[in-house]
């Protein structure tokens, strides 16, 4: 039995959703998202929960059951909320700005790494060494913070490179 799956997604206020055969809207103040759910589980809308619950008792059906409640769940907070991933740059001579629909990276390379920000996400460069990356799309979001971080990944001797905004790099010690 699902642990997740078993609880019911309660809707905040400014959030409507509208559901379809085997498809589901949500609408806030922030945008709006949808979802194909499989025909292996099934979606209700009572009193302003939505409530998942497996079609059948198989395997594919017990797996869809929590995931989908947890993708219709992040949904929720999305169109309400928002997410947001804050990364750090360290390093001299490291920065990042905003120009226009690209985010230009200067990382100790001898060219800008130029980045195209996708639909649907917003970076923001509130300082040259902090990104915030924000959207509806929780994986959206995450992605587009990991392709970043990726770039300059954080080097284990001097700490070097882009880091989420908590992340503990491991430092070694050099030679002896």
């Amino acid at each position: 039995m699902s642990r997740i799956g078993k609880y019911p997604v309660v809707l905040k206020d400014g959030v409507s959703v509208s559901l379809g055969e085997s498809k589901i809207n949500v609408k806030g103040k922030k945008g709006e998202s949808s979802l194909n759910f499989s025909n292996h589980v099934n979606v209700k809308l009572e009193d302003n929960k939505v409530v998942v619950s497996p079609a059948n008792d198989t395997l594919e059906a017990r797996k869809l059951w929590g995931t989908t409640k947890a993708l219709i769940n992040n949904m929720v907070i999305g169109v309400s909320e928002g997410f947001k991933v804050n990364l750090e740059i360290r390093g001299v001579g490291y920065r990042a700005s905003v120009q226009g629909k690209n985010l230009v990276l200067q990382l100790g390379f001898s060219h800008d790494v130029i980045f195209p920000i996708p639909a649907g996400v917003n970076i923001l460069c509130p300082d040259q060494t902090h990104i915030t990356v924000e959207g509806t799309d929780k994986q959206a979001v995450g992605q587009v913070a990991a392709k970043i971080r990726e770039f300059k990944k954080p080097e284990p001797y001097k700490g070097k490179g882009i880091r989420y905004e908590n992340e503990r790099v491991i430092e070694k010690s050099g030679k002896k």
